[in-house]
């Protein structure tokens, strides 16, 4: 009897939409119909409008279906789905959906593809090419090649990665620690969580590789408190990594150990930012450091440490495998190669695209998110999380680059994009960012701590008409003391949405100009 192969994602995202529930029936259907399949519990593609979406093994290649529901079930076995044929769910051969074939996807491209959790199937698909690779080379080289791909910091800060590096490789001590902050906290982002829980063993590569090139033997992934099936897979991954001589003492019969473990975070935004996060990893309250020294110099427990985002360490193996110039030819101008993308907020097709630098927010409004989900005009996009700037309608052709959006007074961020239609009152969510703030800073200095909720009342003032002329001045003055007076980003890039709303929908501040 033919066994017919059945891929049901496992991923946070698609067990929401009821992944779970579309197996068992999936599982109970065949079973009463004594029809032979093997289910593979893949991770999503990231085309969330259309979980759950199941995909069949076929000469010609994976047929997928979807949105599938429970009910939809025997209907899809009536039409034998299992061999690939047609049903109204159909959405043919998965590699030709125009979301998925347009994409450049390097770090993401075993992601939905695989068995997260099989290593097998990892290096049926590359995996663990990078480190074999990295054995080889010195640290000088391995630390070469990442520098010369033009790899920036992926969390947000965009630091060049290979600099960093060589700062902890430079470094002397006899004990370094390589830390991955994966305390993904940005409204509207997920990347971070789909690579841990849909391709964990690309991470564990990464970090692995990181340890080589700088002598670190010791490892933590800094895993948000909110992602409890990442923290599972993640230990599964790294339980099976260290059983098969990829991690633990003698990697692959070398000279070289490394040890890996998860570490749950405090729960606290601020946690993100790299100081406060080693605060935190040493069992203390999350407050920022000062900097100078920086963690490269003195992190973890005053040791050396590298603290990367887990987007960085994931891409640092097809780094190793395919090249430098491989990976730099991607990308535009200091931009090199490619950022996850993640599309949220009011938008017909939310989800998570990998293309190179260069792709314009326009492009990805509508090409890829097919405009807003309410039909209504797109009024503005924030990028970058809470702290990113919002950009109006005039600014969608501004291309994905870190020069570009600086030169609008924007910032790229971790790749997340939050669409809002043109129902939205941005007074209020630029309120809300002076709030989001005042809950979530650490407190430790003064104009990020009393900045924000000074900045709530004078919003407040402007709304109620209270001299809005002088208020709009001293909510000025207030976004330049907190930018240039601030400890952290938190506090400093706070500003950035408040002012943009202010500026580009004054209206909404019950202000009669245009622009200030």
């Amino acid at each position: 009897m033919t066994t017919h192969k059945i891929y049901i994602p496992r991923d946070s995202s698609a067990l929401s939409l009821g992944a779970e529930e579309v197996f068992k029936a999936i599982k109970a259907e065949a079973s009463n119909r004594k029809i032979e399949i093997e289910i593979i519990r893949n991770g999503s593609r990231g085309l969330f409008w259309l979980e759950t979406m199941v995909e069949v093994e076929t000469a010609r290649g994976r047929v997928a279906y979807g949105p599938v529901n429970p009910s939809d079930v025997p209907s899809m076995f009536d039409e034998e789905f299992f061999l690939g044929k047609d049903h109204s769910l159909s959405l043919g051969i998965t590699s030709e959906i125009a979301w998925l074939k347009n994409q450049e996807r390097l770090t993401y491209a075993r992601v939905g593809i695989t068995d997260p959790v099989s290593l097998v199937d990892y290096e049926a698909h590359d995996g663990f090419k990078g480190l074999r690779k990295a054995l080889k080379l010195t640290n000088q080289e391995i630390v070469d090649e990442v520098t010369d791909s033009g790899l920036r910091g992926r969390g947000g800060a965009a630091f060049p990665t290979g600099i960093k590096w060589q700062t902890v490789l430079n470094a002397p001590s006899e004990k370094k620690y390589i830390v991955c902050n994966a305390d993904e906290g940005d409204s509207g982002t997920f990347s971070d969580r789909m690579i841990m829980e849909n391709d964990p063993f690309v991470l564990i590569e990464g970090m692995i590789i990181a340890g080589l090139a700088v002598g670190a033997d010791h490892g933590y992934i800094y895993l948000r408190s909110e992602y409890p099936h990442a923290q599972a897979i993640l230990n599964e991954a790294i339980s099976i990594a260290e059983k098969n001589g990829f991690l633990g003492q003698n990697i692959l019969d070398s000279e070289f150990s490394f040890k890996l473990e998860v570490t749950r975070a405090a729960g606290a935004y601020i946690c993100g930012e790299e100081t406060s996060l080693l605060e935190s990893l040493e069992g203390k309250r999350g407050l920022v450091r000062y900097k100078p020294p920086l963690p490269a110099i003195e992190g973890l427990y005053g040791k050396p440490t590298v603290v990367n985002n887990v987007i960085s360490l994931a891409t640092i193996p097809i780094i190793l495998d395919k090249g430098s110039k491989f990976y730099a030819d991607f990308g535009m101008g200091r931009s090199k190669g490619t950022l996850p993308i993640q599309l949220a907020g009011n938008l017909k097709q939310t989800g998570l695209i990998e293309k190179a630098f260069g792709i314009t927010l326009r492009e990805l409004l509508y090409d890829f998110g097919g405009g807003s989900a309410t039909g209504k005009n797109i009024k503005a996009v924030q990028v970058g999380g809470p702290l990113g700037a919002f950009l109006p309608e005039h600014q969608f052709d501004t291309p994905l680059d870190y020069e570009k959006f600086s030169e609008i007074n924007a910032v790229v961020g971790h790749g997340g994009i939050v669409a809002f239609d043109d129902s939205i009152d941005m007074s209020k969510l630029a309120r809300y960012s002076f709030e989001f703030c005042a809950i979530e800073s650490c407190g430790k200095c003064t104009p990020c701590r009393i900045g924000s909720t000074r900045g709530m009342e004078v919003i407040d003032k402007i709304k109620d008409g209270i001299d809005q002329e002088k208020n709009v001045e001293v909510l000025k003055d207030l976004g330049e003391t907190m930018v240039h007076g601030s400890l952290c980003a938190m506090g400093g890039m706070t500003p950035f949405p408040v002012i943009s709303a202010l500026n580009f929908f004054p209206k909404d501040f019950g202000l009669e100009k245009t622009e200030t």
